[in-house]
């Protein structure tokens, strides 16, 4: 699973970057845009912070940040979350945690990791859908386009 998990967070720092980058190039302060990228950045750093058994509270989870700062966040959880994958020689253990609203749950650490990146990839549609709505251009994150990327199929 190891492997699987390198190449799946490969991904998902591939496809945050590409959906930064845009944002950035485009100067976009759309509230609505930054606060859903901001919370699915907040969720990575939670779930690691999580399994880790590390305190959540630094990281709001609906709030808002601007882009310089979600630039830091964008590559501190990309290190983090590989550094993670790298030091750990098996994902197949239960995570007991209360989410945010002081629930209890006991879940696998290895399902929690594939919820994450999923998680990333509706928040990164959504703001697909916000910008063009903006009259910004979204970016494709498809995952069959990192794959012709990482291949040297296809050219960013």
């Amino acid at each position: 699973m190891k492997d699987f998990f390198v190449k799946w967070f490969a991904y998902n720092a591939w496809a945050n970057d590409r959906v930064l980058r845009a944002m950035e190039k485009q100067d976009v302060h759309e509230e609505s845009i930054l606060r859903l990228f901001s919370h699915l950045l907040s969720a990575q750093f939670i779930w690691l912070n999580r399994i880790k058994g590390l305190p959540t509270e630094p990281f709001p989870l609906w709030q808002g940040y601007k882009l310089s700062e979600l630039r830091t966040m964008t590559e501190d959880a990309a290190q983090n979350w590989n550094a993670f994958i790298e030091s750990q020689k098996s994902f197949r253990h239960i995570l007991k945690y209360r989410n945010y609203v002081g629930d209890y749950y006991e879940n696998d650490v290895e399902q929690i990791m594939i919820h994450l990146v999923n998680h990333g990839s509706y928040h990164r549609g959504q703001i697909a859908l916000l910008m063009r709505q903006k009259d910004y251009e979204p970016i494709n994150t498809d995952y069959i386009t990192y794959e012709r990327v990482v291949t040297g199929q296809w050219q960013e």
